[in-house]
């Protein structure tokens, strides 16, 4: 058979047909076996006849397919069935590609190609004609060089780190509109209104507060003071409201004091307990040991 060499390990391999545009892979429909099929899909299925792939004509026969194969040097196009290479490309000397892909752009299909010198290349298809190269980014970190991938409309892709995606273009026409491409983190939400101040929470725990000037001693351009300063302004409960809940808050404070002298009692009874049970112990300490004296040096019978 025929032989076919190119420089370089092979990186991609694509199939075109007569106009050039990419061959589809061949699929098949997933079916589970498991499941029962319906008496209406068993009928069809057998009616179902194997199409044919022979050539009707001999025209049809002289039809030609196109397989690509880019590797790290070059590429080539070879014609199929006759495996003639009609069209031949050198990507680079001096450097070496990182990785091919076979794109769409702009209602085409090209040959895309980032090389370890950092330039972005691409070719036509299938005339393999340069299109583009242009100068992005060196090899510097090896998750670009594993990560890096191109996309349809002239976009590429790659990891700047294992949590952060970088996206570039290098089509005109998508950079265009790029803006309308851009999505948005969060959805903007106008801000709520402050909550009402309570008067409890102000009296006893709010902290600090900053004042106007002019709201407490009154119109600050002239120096008067406000006529409305010492204005009664008579609330829901009135000043019976405002003393019930001032007792309520002494009898809060009052019965959380009784509960701590309560507590200090008892802590002083214990300490006491827990000192007389230290002297209980040293006081039988020493009786034990005046008594180890004192039968220290007598015989079993002088008892």
């Amino acid at each position: 058979g025929t032989i076919l060499r190119l420089k370089g390990a092979i990186l991609r391999m694509a199939f075109l047909d007569t106009t050039g545009s990419l061959v589809p892979p061949a699929h098949e429909p997933w079916r589970e076996h498991n499941v029962p099929e319906d008496k209406d899909e068993k009928e069809k299925a057998k009616k179902r006849r194997p199409v044919s792939v022979s050539p009707s004509s001999s025209q049809e026969i002289s039809e030609n397919q196109y397989a690509v194969i880019c590797s790290e040097k070059q590429a080539k196009v070879i014609s199929l069935p006759s495996q003639n290479c009609i069209y031949k490309q050198n990507i680079t000397e001096t450097s070496f590609v990182l990785r091919g892909d076979i794109v769409s752009l702009s209602n085409s299909i090209c040959l895309a190609c980032f090389c370890a010198n950092g330039h972005i290349m691409t070719f036509s298809l299938p005339s393999l004609r340069p299109l583009l190269d242009v100068y992005y980014l060196p090899l510097t970190n090896m998750r670009i060089a594993r990560t890096f991938c191109f996309t349809n409309n002239g976009q590429a892709l790659y990891l700047v780190s294992p949590t952060e995606i970088q996206r570039l273009t290098y089509s005109q026409e998508t950079c265009e509109n790029l803006q309308e491409m851009l999505g948005e983190l969060f959805t903007p939400v106008e801000t709520p209104e402050a909550p009402n101040r309570g008067f409890f929470k102000g009296l006893f725990g709010g902290g600090a507060q900053s004042l106007d000037r002019e709201e407490l001693f009154g119109e600050s351009a002239s120096g008067k003071a406000s006529r409305s300063l010492a204005q009664h302004i008579p609330g829901p409960g009135g000043i019976e409201g405002v003393k019930g809940a001032a007792s309520g808050v002494v009898g809060e404070l009052a019965r959380a004091r009784l509960a701590l002298d309560e507590r200090g009692q008892k802590l002083g009874e214990l300490e006491e307990k827990t000192a007389a049970m230290l002297y209980s112990a040293d006081s039988f300490s020493k009786h034990a040991h005046e008594m180890m004296l004192k039968y220290k040096d007598k015989k079993w019978y002088q008892f």
